[in-house]
């Protein structure tokens, strides 16, 4: 069984980091060692910021494997597809780097939450997509939907190459932050309900809510099995 979960999207800004730093969070609550590591940073010069941001809501300060970059090798300026960013950087990423980064964690820690970037079909380099990462090393996947326009579409979509690529899909977390007309969050999550029933029958669906700011959600992961 892989110590290794990966958490992905059905697009970019759809709250990733959030939802993966509360996940760790929840896991230390119940006692798990745990720690979290990002495939690929764009639009950053230094540590990862969302392993920065994993570590506010994991309410720990940066770790000695933050600090070596163990847990984000590849950071990258230009706020683009990783591809994209590691070219415009004249750099090439080497997914080798990160699997031996993602074992070094592992013989740490008993749990480690992988973020993506972007959605599934995001290319990672000319070559390889996440959604070909995530098949070929066989990690379980949590994919991140919310309610805003166009979710439906993206989620299904997202769900039809999980399955096709036989991967395991853990868990569908459904984002209600921005808050959207409330008749739209009730269907939307209703449909996914729905879906999940028919075509994933194990398959969890798991509210990340909020009072006020997408940096104050909760995250109940009572139906998740780690």
């Amino acid at each position: 069984m892989s110590k290794t979960v990966f958490i992905s999207g059905i697009d970019t800004n759809i709250g990733k980091t959030i939802a993966t730093g509360l996940l760790a969070r929840e896991l230390i609550k119940l006692g798990r060692s745990v720690i979290t590591q990002k495939i690929v940073q764009t639009g950053c010069t230094e540590i990862a910021e969302d392993i920065v941001e994993h570590r506010r809501l994991m309410g720990i300060d940066l770790q000695a494997v933050d600090m070596d970059l163990t847990t984000c090798p590849f950071v990258f300026p230009l706020a683009a597809s990783p591809h994209l960013a590691a070219s415009d950087a004249k750099r090439e990423i080497d997914l080798n780097v990160i699997s031996k980064a993602t074992q070094v964690l592992e013989n740490k820690y008993d749990i480690v939450l992988l973020e993506g970037a972007g959605g599934l079909c995001v290319p990672i380099n000319s070559r390889v997509t996440i959604i070909d990462y995530i098949s070929e090393r066989n990690y379980p996947l949590i994919l991140l939907t919310s309610s805003r326009l166009g979710s439906i579409n993206h989620t299904l979509l997202s769900l039809e190459v999980i399955f096709s690529r036989g991967i395991q899909l853990k868990g569908l977390i459904y984002n209600r932050y921005p808050k959207e007309n409330q008749l739209i969050v009730d269907d939307s999550k209703a449909f996914f309900e729905d879906y999940l029933q028919r075509h994933f029958p194990k398959v969890p669906l798991i509210e990340l809510t909020n009072e006020n700011s997408i940096s104050n959600c909760n995250l109940d992961i009572s139906n998740l099995n780690f």
